[in-house]
């Protein structure tokens, strides 16, 4: 009887820490900012191209995809972007000019 309590006790830990291992994985395999939507920022584009100054806080972030708002180099645009502000990138989805 002791051994079938131990071999139960055994396995019921070892499954919890397989459960544990498991879901860690999971969380770790996210895109961290895969659940962040794209919003609507308005500002200028720079003459290059490359950066984007916003007109509500006048900070200025590194276009990552410069190719999506080729022909728009310095003018006023709302763009529509997944914004990571940890690294000061934009990623611009689409764009329309501003009034």
């Amino acid at each position: 009887m002791k051994k079938l309590m131990a071999i139960c006790f055994a396995l019921a830990l070892v499954t919890s820490i397989f459960a544990t291992t498991i879901s860690s994985a999971q969380d770790t395999m996210q895109a961290p900012d895969a659940s962040k939507k794209a919003i609507d920022v308005k500002g200028k584009i720079s003459a290059d191209g490359t950066t984007f100054v916003g007109d509500k806080d006048g900070k200025t972030w590194t276009i990552i995809n410069p190719d999506a708002v080729k022909g728009h180099e310095g003018h006023h645009v709302i763009l529509n972007a997944h914004v990571y502000p940890d690294k000061m990138q934009v990623h611009v989805m689409s764009l329309k000019m501003a009034k």
